[in-house]
């Protein structure tokens, strides 16, 4: 089978947004597996790759997650602030680097130990970004401020520590409907709190 990289050949780029991040219209020839050319043309949003983070207390059974306002899934009807586990872009740094600020940034949690569980592209078809997705446990002593995110950035986030059954179940009625937390979640239910 021919690689991959021998079967894309670019024709042109186009540049359509580069504000919060970067919008492209690529057009590109695709070599089917009949043998044939296809031209294609394809919109990706490139807003780099990022982490996300489910903390977990084994002992007591218990999750720490956030609860935040996003615009793209208000704008789609969504119409509570969405719970998600503690995640950010990387910014030029480690997946693990930036987790540990980005866990601590937003729940106030400093976790030690830090593990990588997979990693998965979450829009494939329209977006660049890959998540390193990790588990950390916590107690109550990594606690080391309130949390709540970087206004500057526009953060304004609540911390919630849920019993890992009730957040379990919050998935089956809706009340989380984030991907990468739904996926943390289920991870945990297989590999943490079987």
């Amino acid at each position: 089978m021919t690689k991959l990289a021998d079967r894309v050949r670019v024709r042109t780029v186009k540049i359509l947004a580069d504000d919060w991040f970067v919008l492209k219209k690529t057009t590109f020839d695709y070599l089917r597996r009949d043998g044939t050319w296809q031209t294609q043309n394809r919109e990706t949003y490139d807003r780099g790759n990022g982490a996300v983070i489910l903390l977990y207390d084994r002992a007591r059974r218990t999750v720490i997650l956030t609860r935040q306002f996003r615009y793209p899934a208000f704008v789609n009807g969504c119409t509570e602030l969405l719970i998600e586990a503690p995640a950010g872009l990387l910014d030029n740094i480690s997946p693990e680097e930036r987790i540990r600020k980005e866990a601590e940034e937003e729940t106030g949690y400093r976790v030690q130990h830090v593990r990588k569980v997979f990693e998965a592209f979450m829009s494939p078809g329209s977006v660049t970004e890959k998540l390193y997705f990790f588990a950390g446990e916590y107690t109550s002593s990594d606690r080391v401020s309130d949390g709540g995110g970087e206004a500057a950035e526009g953060e304004d986030i609540d911390v919630l520590e849920l019993p890992f059954d009730e957040a379990l179940a919050m998935i089956g009625r809706g009340a989380i409907e984030d991907g990468k937390t739904i996926m943390l979640l289920q991870y945990a239910a297989l590999h943490i709190f079987a």
